[in-house]
């Protein structure tokens, strides 16, 4: 067996099994989930019935590339969201089957693991399968901790220059799970010009993209910026993006990659042996969903009705603010993380996820220790009711 199999940790929520284990919650407050971000507001009924039109497609093996409609839907959206000029559809553009298998295969072929002291940088905390990635890449995960003294964001400039060599894939996530952070415009030029440096690939995941409180301040995508600071080939830069938070589809996995045309020319022969093209029907949803806009308007205005409502409400008892975007709030706890969730689950039927689950030990610190990540994510009523709960609970600690 590959023995960096032996090195991947326990998933985040197999954590919260074991931490969970032998609680029996109370029997009459019905179980609210806050703890994974998964959409739970309607599929819109348009992509349904459009999946389910297209059902004959069963009969066919899909490219993949995938379709010709669909590479040129993402690309009129990447031209409408981030006010880019023509993206070409066929070598600018890969369709995925989710953006988490994609951000794994990406390290698989982009890393040579061959070369010594092959290294991936990650934020920390961060989401799980960069670190898989790496590992399975073989390469180390180097971790830039992302803290509060910091506004919870990534200083490249703590990276010396013999770790920079050594570096060459660099995950970044924006807005950031779980913290909602945003990069700037600046920390995207910082990022680059250490890219150009160094010779490192970005990927960048922007799967909470759409989910903003703010019109007039949309977050920066990673191929936006690069245009926007004079990189008009998206050199050394690609893009991760997917359909379930925006169109609340995470059934469907369907999402894309997009940038620098050389390397996504290498991934789309990786990703023929790879074997993870989207099948015709989820293909068609697909484009309909890409191309309409008012789902993602009425889907976000959800999302700021909620933190809206719940914001105020939990602010007496809990040190909680309005993300910069995305769905989660990243809060410091009274307790110790583990167990705030473990008696908040015990005691009130509400799940939410440790921090330090989502983090890992980096220059003599945990940085998710001593904060749980609580998603947003059920229907409103149910957040409200969980917030009610959560107040009850911190009266009483």
């Amino acid at each position: 067996m590959n023995p960096n199999l032996a090195r991947l940790q326990t998933y985040p929520f197999e954590k919260l099994r074991t931490l969970f284990a032998g609680i029996e919650a109370p029997a009459d407050l019905k179980p609210i989930r806050l703890s994974i971000g998964e959409p739970q507001h309607p599929t819109p009924g348009f992509i349904r019935q459009t999946l389910a039109d297209n059902l004959g497609g069963l009969s066919s093996y899909p490219a993949t590339a995938g379709s010709d409609a669909l590479r040129g839907a993402i690309a009129h959206w990447l031209e409408r969201r981030y006010g880019l000029p023509k993206i070409d559809p066929v070598a600018q553009v890969i369709p995925v089957s989710g953006t988490r298998e994609a951000l794994f295969a990406f390290a698989q072929c982009v890393v040579d693991g061959t070369r010594p002291n092959a290294k991936v940088l990650c934020p920390n905390p961060f989401y799980q399968i960069y670190e898989g990635a790496a590992l399975l890449a073989n390469a180390e995960p180097v971790f830039i901790n992302n803290l509060p003294e910091n506004d919870f964001g990534s200083d490249f400039s703590a990276i010396d220059d013999a770790t920079w060599r050594d570096i060459q894939l660099v995950y970044v996530c924006s807005p950031g799970n779980p913290t909602g952070r945003l990069l700037k415009l600046e920390e995207w030029k910082t990022l680059f010009e250490l890219s150009d440096r160094h010779g490192f690939v970005i990927a960048a995941d922007e799967c909470y993209s759409e989910i903003y409180f703010d019109d007039d301040a949309k977050p920066i995508g990673g191929l936006e910026a690069a245009w926007r600071l004079g990189r008009t080939d998206f050199r050394n830069v690609v893009m991760f993006s997917s359909l379930s938070k925006r169109s609340n589809v995470p059934g469907m996995r369907s999402g894309f990659v997009a940038g620098d045309a050389r390397i996504l020319k290498d991934f789309l022969l990786y990703r023929t042996y790879h074997g993870c093209a989207l099948g015709p029907a989820v293909q068609a949803a697909s484009i309909v969903a890409w191309n309409d806009e008012q789902h993602v308007v009425e889907n976000r205005l959800l999302y700021r009705d909620k933190f809206a409502r719940i914001t105020p409400m939990l602010a007496p008892y809990l040190p909680v603010s309005l993300p910069d975007a995305g769905f989660y709030y990243w809060v410091r706890t009274p307790l110790p993380d583990t167990e705030f969730a473990r008696r908040l689950q015990a005691e009130y039927n509400v799940t939410v996820l440790p921090g330090s689950f989502l983090a890992r030990e980096a220059h003599g610190v945990n940085p998710g220790a001593g904060f749980v990540r609580i998603a947003l994510v059920a229907d409103p009523h149910e957040c409200v009711e969980a917030a009610e709960r959560i107040i009850d609970f911190c009266k009483n600690l």
